[in-house]
């Protein structure tokens, strides 16, 4: 059975959307939301579907941290909030690690819901960064409870968590992209950004982590180019 676990901060119109659609899923041991002091109500909007509420600091590594050790399940599924998750995604999680019971875990093929040119651009470029083995947890990152546990789980870092634990698990062996269903992201993210300025961005972050800043920097540096944007 998979354990969904949520990061949220002030995201109750996207659990209201969201939190239906994972809980008529199959294969579904529980939906972890875990809030990092929302002011809209985002705690009881997941309560009120049923999810377990976990309080965790804010930072969305911290609050995967805390989420995923809460779960339950034998396998973890880490959503972001503004995830439209397909019907029969956790059975397509369940018959993928079932064909291949070497896999440590992986991701699905990921498509944004914007309609310009550069939304399409995106969908082949994380396709194709996909098959060099990097992805990110917006993508629906999933993987065996026991190998999390293995590899040392999701670090409390600022910034980077998700890309942190898949280079583990990329180094530690053989994972899977499910491209049917696959996931649909916001792409709210862009809105007011230049295409260019945000794939530099996108490099000057992965140069600057490479070359061994600290996460805490890369979140402070990330978060003034979105305020500016």
């Amino acid at each position: 059975m998979i354990s969904v676990v949520i990061p949220v901060l002030n995201e109750a119109p996207r659990l209201e959307a969201l939190l239906p659609r994972l809980a008529a899923e199959r294969d579904l041991a529980e939906i972890i939301v875990v809030d990092g002091a929302s002011g809209d109500g985002s705690a009881e909007v997941a309560e009120r579907f049923g999810a377990e509420i976990v309080r965790a600091p804010r930072g969305r590594g911290q609050q995967l941290h805390a989420g995923a050790e809460a779960a339950s399940g034998d396998v973890l599924l880490f959503l972001h909030a503004d995830t439209v998750f397909p019907s029969g995604g956790l059975t397509a999680i369940r018959r993928h690690l079932g064909a291949h019971p070497y896999a440590i875990g992986g991701n699905f093929r990921l498509l944004f819901d914007g309609d310009g040119r550069f939304d399409r651009w995106l969908e082949d470029f994380y396709a194709w960064i996909r098959s060099k083995g990097l992805y990110y947890g917006d993508s629906g990152l999933y993987i065996r409870r026991s190998w999390y546990r293995r590899l040392g789980g999701i670090r409390p870092i600022a910034l980077m968590e998700d890309y942190d634990l898949v280079k583990r698990m990329e180094a530690a062996g053989p994972t899977l992209c499910i491209s049917d269903p696959p996931l649909l992201t916001s792409s709210r993210r862009f809105l007011g950004r230049h295409p260019l300025l945000i794939f530099l961005g996108w490099l000057r972050v992965h140069l600057l982590h490479a070359l061994g800043v600290s996460p805490t920097r890369l979140a402070r540096l990330y978060d003034s180019e979105r305020r500016r944007g």
